[in-house]
Protein backbone atom coordinates (compact mmCIF):
# COMPACT_ATOMS: atom_id res chain seq x y z
CA UNK A 1 0.00 0.00 0.00
CA UNK A 2 1.01 3.42 -0.20
CA UNK A 3 0.39 6.51 1.46
CA UNK A 4 -1.96 8.18 -0.85
CA UNK A 5 -4.41 4.87 -1.10
CA UNK A 6 -7.40 5.02 0.78
CA UNK A 7 -8.86 1.72 0.00
CA UNK A 8 -7.69 -1.83 -0.48
CA UNK A 9 -8.76 -5.30 -2.18
CA UNK A 10 -9.19 -8.38 0.01
CA UNK A 11 -6.16 -9.98 -1.46
CA UNK A 12 -3.81 -7.89 -1.24
CA UNK A 13 -4.99 -7.03 2.69
CA UNK A 14 -4.21 -10.72 3.31
CA UNK A 15 -0.94 -11.01 1.53
CA UNK A 16 0.39 -8.45 4.03
CA UNK A 17 2.28 -9.66 7.11
CA UNK A 18 0.80 -8.92 10.66
CA UNK A 19 3.25 -7.11 11.89
CA UNK A 20 2.73 -4.41 9.14
CA UNK A 21 -1.00 -3.78 9.79
CA UNK A 22 -3.58 -3.34 12.25
CA UNK A 23 -6.88 -4.45 11.09
CA UNK A 24 -10.03 -3.10 12.48
CA UNK A 25 -13.43 -4.28 12.52
CA UNK A 26 -15.89 -1.47 12.41
CA UNK A 27 -18.96 -3.02 12.01
CA UNK A 28 -21.83 -1.72 13.29
CA UNK A 29 -26.00 -1.68 13.25
CA UNK A 30 -28.01 1.97 13.90
CA UNK A 31 -31.26 -0.11 15.35
CA UNK A 32 -28.91 -2.72 17.19
CA UNK A 33 -25.83 -1.04 18.32
CA UNK A 34 -24.27 -4.39 19.96
CA UNK A 35 -24.91 -6.72 16.66
CA UNK A 36 -21.36 -5.06 15.17
CA UNK A 37 -19.76 -6.93 18.36
CA UNK A 38 -21.75 -10.05 18.58
CA UNK A 39 -21.02 -10.84 14.55
CA UNK A 40 -17.16 -10.27 15.34
CA UNK A 41 -17.25 -12.90 17.58
CA UNK A 42 -19.13 -15.26 15.13
CA UNK A 43 -16.52 -14.57 12.69
CA UNK A 44 -13.92 -12.02 11.44
CA UNK A 45 -10.91 -11.35 9.58
CA UNK A 46 -7.75 -13.26 11.41
CA UNK A 47 -5.95 -10.82 13.43
CA UNK A 48 -8.47 -7.60 13.32
CA UNK A 49 -9.95 -6.34 16.45
CA UNK A 50 -13.01 -4.84 17.20
CA UNK A 51 -14.04 -1.04 16.89
CA UNK A 52 -17.45 -0.06 18.36
CA UNK A 53 -18.84 3.11 16.78
CA UNK A 54 -20.39 4.67 19.99
CA UNK A 55 -17.63 3.20 22.74
CA UNK A 56 -14.56 3.69 20.35
CA UNK A 57 -14.96 5.96 17.91
CA UNK A 58 -17.39 8.69 20.26
CA UNK A 59 -18.19 10.31 23.07
CA UNK A 60 -21.47 9.91 24.06
CA UNK A 61 -21.57 12.16 27.03
CA UNK A 62 -21.22 14.82 24.88
CA UNK A 63 -24.21 16.78 24.30
CA UNK A 64 -25.38 19.26 21.77
CA UNK A 65 -23.17 17.82 19.52
CA UNK A 66 -25.35 15.34 17.57
CA UNK A 67 -25.73 11.24 17.67
CA UNK A 68 -22.08 10.71 17.48
CA UNK A 69 -19.68 13.29 18.96
CA UNK A 70 -16.30 13.24 18.03
CA UNK A 71 -13.86 11.72 21.04
CA UNK A 72 -11.36 14.01 22.69
CA UNK A 73 -7.78 12.81 21.05
CA UNK A 74 -6.69 11.68 24.37
CA UNK A 75 -9.55 9.30 24.59
CA UNK A 76 -8.94 8.23 20.65
CA UNK A 77 -5.00 7.62 21.81
CA UNK A 78 -5.61 5.31 24.42
CA UNK A 79 -8.30 2.99 22.39
CA UNK A 80 -5.32 2.79 19.67
CA UNK A 81 -3.11 1.97 22.77
CA UNK A 82 -5.23 -0.68 24.13
CA UNK A 83 -5.68 -1.93 20.31
CA UNK A 84 -1.38 -2.62 20.37
CA UNK A 85 -1.15 0.35 17.16
CA UNK A 86 2.57 0.83 16.73
CA UNK A 87 3.98 4.09 15.06
CA UNK A 88 4.63 3.37 11.31
CA UNK A 89 2.11 0.78 11.29
CA UNK A 90 -1.14 1.00 8.55
CA UNK A 91 -4.45 0.87 9.70
CA UNK A 92 -6.80 -1.20 8.02
CA UNK A 93 -10.56 -0.63 8.31
CA UNK A 94 -13.68 -2.42 7.30
CA UNK A 95 -17.46 -3.44 7.92
CA UNK A 96 -20.39 -5.07 6.52
CA UNK A 97 -22.18 -1.92 5.22
CA UNK A 98 -19.61 -0.57 2.62
CA UNK A 99 -17.27 1.37 4.61
CA UNK A 100 -20.40 3.33 5.74
CA UNK A 101 -20.69 2.02 9.29
CA UNK A 102 -18.39 2.56 10.02
CA UNK A 103 -15.07 1.73 8.60
CA UNK A 104 -14.53 5.53 6.52
CA UNK A 105 -15.51 7.03 10.52
CA UNK A 106 -12.47 5.23 11.55
CA UNK A 107 -10.76 5.86 8.02
CA UNK A 108 -10.92 9.65 8.76
CA UNK A 109 -9.96 9.92 12.58
CA UNK A 110 -6.62 8.25 11.80
CA UNK A 111 -6.29 10.29 9.07
CA UNK A 112 -6.37 13.84 10.62
CA UNK A 113 -4.51 12.17 13.00
CA UNK A 114 -1.18 11.80 10.48
CA UNK A 115 -1.64 8.00 10.20
CA UNK A 116 -1.46 5.92 7.36
CA UNK A 117 -4.80 3.46 6.88
CA UNK A 118 -7.44 2.32 4.32
CA UNK A 119 -10.61 0.71 4.06
CA UNK A 120 -11.19 -2.87 2.53
CA UNK A 121 -13.49 -2.19 -0.70
CA UNK A 122 -16.08 -4.43 -0.74
CA UNK A 123 -15.56 -4.90 3.30
CA UNK A 124 -16.65 -8.01 5.13
CA UNK A 125 -18.51 -9.41 1.95
CA UNK A 126 -15.21 -9.13 -0.47
CA UNK A 127 -12.99 -11.24 2.30
CA UNK A 128 -15.53 -13.99 2.43
CA UNK A 129 -16.18 -13.68 -1.37
CA UNK A 130 -12.60 -14.28 -1.95
CA UNK A 131 -12.82 -17.60 0.37
CA UNK A 132 -9.96 -15.96 2.60
CA UNK A 133 -9.72 -17.62 6.40
CA UNK A 134 -11.49 -16.34 9.37
CA UNK A 135 -11.10 -16.35 12.94
CA UNK A 136 -13.69 -16.77 15.80
CA UNK A 137 -14.40 -15.24 18.99
CA UNK A 138 -12.73 -12.50 21.42
CA UNK A 139 -9.73 -10.92 19.92
CA UNK A 140 -6.58 -11.62 21.49
CA UNK A 141 -4.88 -9.74 24.49
CA UNK A 142 -2.85 -6.99 23.12
CA UNK A 143 0.59 -5.49 24.61
CA UNK A 144 -1.15 -1.87 25.10
CA UNK A 145 1.20 1.01 23.63
CA UNK A 146 2.44 4.13 23.72
CA UNK A 147 0.23 6.40 21.45
CA UNK A 148 0.58 10.61 21.10
CA UNK A 149 -0.96 11.64 18.29
CA UNK A 150 -1.33 15.20 16.24
CA UNK A 151 -4.71 16.52 15.51
CA UNK A 152 -5.39 19.40 12.99
CA UNK A 153 -8.49 21.25 14.19
CA UNK A 154 -8.91 23.08 11.43
CA UNK A 155 -10.13 19.33 9.86
CA UNK A 156 -13.48 19.72 11.51
CA UNK A 157 -15.90 22.09 11.55
CA UNK A 158 -18.28 22.82 14.58
CA UNK A 159 -21.47 25.69 14.77
CA UNK A 160 -19.69 29.32 14.83
CA UNK A 161 -17.57 28.58 11.88
CA UNK A 162 -20.45 26.91 10.01
CA UNK A 163 -22.73 29.77 10.28
CA UNK A 164 -19.51 31.94 8.94
CA UNK A 165 -19.20 29.38 5.80
CA UNK A 166 -22.99 29.47 5.18
CA UNK A 167 -22.62 33.20 4.29
CA UNK A 168 -19.89 32.85 2.03
CA UNK A 169 -20.50 31.80 -1.95
CA UNK A 170 -17.54 29.42 -1.96
CA UNK A 171 -18.42 27.19 0.62
CA UNK A 172 -20.22 24.20 -0.18
CA UNK A 173 -21.99 22.15 2.53
CA UNK A 174 -22.55 18.53 1.11
CA UNK A 175 -25.30 16.39 2.73
CA UNK A 176 -24.60 12.16 2.40
CA UNK A 177 -28.02 11.30 3.97
CA UNK A 178 -30.63 9.44 1.60
CA UNK A 179 -32.43 11.95 -0.64
CA UNK A 180 -35.99 11.35 1.53
CA UNK A 181 -34.15 12.48 4.37
CA UNK A 182 -33.07 15.38 2.57
CA UNK A 183 -36.13 16.73 1.14
CA UNK A 184 -37.59 16.40 4.55
CA UNK A 185 -40.28 13.58 3.85
CA UNK A 186 -38.49 11.30 6.16
CA UNK A 187 -36.68 11.19 9.37
CA UNK A 188 -36.46 8.09 10.87
CA UNK A 189 -33.81 9.23 14.05
CA UNK A 190 -33.58 12.91 14.55
CA UNK A 191 -36.28 15.34 16.33
CA UNK A 192 -36.66 17.27 13.27
CA UNK A 193 -37.33 16.19 8.96
CA UNK A 194 -34.86 18.33 6.12
CA UNK A 195 -32.10 19.48 5.96
CA UNK A 196 -29.80 22.94 6.59
CA UNK A 197 -30.56 25.94 3.81
CA UNK A 198 -27.93 25.72 1.40
CA UNK A 199 -26.76 22.76 1.38
CA UNK A 200 -26.42 20.06 -1.54
CA UNK A 201 -27.45 16.22 -1.43
CA UNK A 202 -24.77 13.33 -2.46
CA UNK A 203 -26.22 10.41 -1.00
CA UNK A 204 -23.30 8.31 0.25
CA UNK A 205 -24.57 5.25 -1.39
CA UNK A 206 -23.98 6.97 -4.76
CA UNK A 207 -20.43 5.70 -4.34
CA UNK A 208 -21.02 1.80 -4.75
CA UNK A 209 -21.21 -0.42 -7.89
CA UNK A 210 -23.70 -3.37 -6.49
CA UNK A 211 -21.72 -5.45 -5.29
CA UNK A 212 -20.81 -2.82 -2.14
CA UNK A 213 -17.34 -1.77 -3.91
CA UNK A 214 -16.58 1.93 -4.59
CA UNK A 215 -16.65 2.89 -8.35
CA UNK A 216 -13.70 3.39 -10.16
CA UNK A 217 -11.42 7.05 -9.00
CA UNK A 218 -12.99 8.50 -12.30
CA UNK A 219 -15.86 7.30 -12.26
CA UNK A 220 -15.91 9.07 -8.43
CA UNK A 221 -13.91 12.17 -9.75
CA UNK A 222 -16.60 13.07 -12.61
CA UNK A 223 -19.75 12.25 -9.99
CA UNK A 224 -18.53 14.72 -7.34
CA UNK A 225 -17.01 17.64 -9.90
CA UNK A 226 -20.65 17.70 -11.28
CA UNK A 227 -22.11 18.47 -7.73
CA UNK A 228 -19.45 20.70 -6.95
CA UNK A 229 -19.52 22.76 -9.94
CA UNK A 230 -17.55 25.82 -8.77
CA UNK A 231 -16.49 24.82 -5.41
CA UNK A 232 -13.26 23.46 -4.89
CA UNK A 233 -12.56 20.98 -3.03
CA UNK A 234 -10.92 22.37 0.16
CA UNK A 235 -14.13 24.74 0.28
CA UNK A 236 -16.56 21.56 0.80
CA UNK A 237 -17.86 20.55 3.90
CA UNK A 238 -19.27 17.31 4.76
CA UNK A 239 -22.47 16.54 6.63
CA UNK A 240 -24.65 13.39 7.27
CA UNK A 241 -27.24 12.70 10.23
CA UNK A 242 -24.08 12.25 13.07
CA UNK A 243 -21.08 12.67 11.26
CA UNK A 244 -20.80 9.53 10.30
CA UNK A 245 -21.51 8.37 6.92
CA UNK A 246 -20.19 11.77 5.56
CA UNK A 247 -17.10 10.36 6.09
CA UNK A 248 -17.56 7.55 3.28
CA UNK A 249 -17.84 10.94 0.63
CA UNK A 250 -14.72 12.53 2.22
CA UNK A 251 -13.35 9.18 1.40
CA UNK A 252 -15.15 9.14 -2.25
CA UNK A 253 -13.20 12.79 -2.77
CA UNK A 254 -9.91 11.77 -1.81
CA UNK A 255 -10.20 8.46 -3.84
CA UNK A 256 -11.57 10.72 -6.94
CA UNK A 257 -8.09 12.96 -6.57
CA UNK A 258 -10.23 15.69 -4.84
CA UNK A 259 -8.50 16.62 -1.78
CA UNK A 260 -9.22 18.49 0.98
CA UNK A 261 -12.75 19.00 2.08
CA UNK A 262 -13.87 18.74 5.65
CA UNK A 263 -16.41 17.52 8.22
CA UNK A 264 -19.07 19.19 9.74
CA UNK A 265 -18.82 16.68 12.59
CA UNK A 266 -22.33 17.99 14.84
CA UNK A 267 -24.48 17.22 11.87
CA UNK A 268 -27.96 17.31 10.78
CA UNK A 269 -28.84 15.88 14.19
CA UNK A 270 -26.47 18.30 16.16
CA UNK A 271 -27.97 21.19 14.23
CA UNK A 272 -31.66 19.90 14.83
CA UNK A 273 -30.45 20.07 18.98
CA UNK A 274 -31.17 23.96 19.21
CA UNK A 275 -35.02 24.38 17.85
CA UNK A 276 -34.31 27.74 17.04
CA UNK A 277 -31.53 26.69 14.10
CA UNK A 278 -33.00 26.90 10.46
CA UNK A 279 -34.30 24.05 8.53
CA UNK A 280 -35.13 23.82 4.86
CA UNK A 281 -36.90 21.30 2.92
CA UNK A 282 -37.51 19.84 -0.32
CA UNK A 283 -34.25 19.91 -3.14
Amino acid sequence: MKQHDVLVDATTLAALTPESVLIVDCRFALADPAKGERDFLEAHIPGAVYASLDHDLSDLSKKGLGRHPLPDVPAFARTLSRWGWRKGQWVVAYDDAGGALAASRLWWMLRIAEIDACVLDGGWQAWLAASLPVEHGAAAPREATTVHLPFDPAAVVYFDELEALRGQPAALLLDARAAPRFRGESEPLDRAAGHIPGARNRPFSQNLLADGRFKSADALRAEFEAVLGDHAPRDVVHMCGSGVTACHNLLAMEAAGLHGSRLFAPSWSGWVSDSERPVATGD
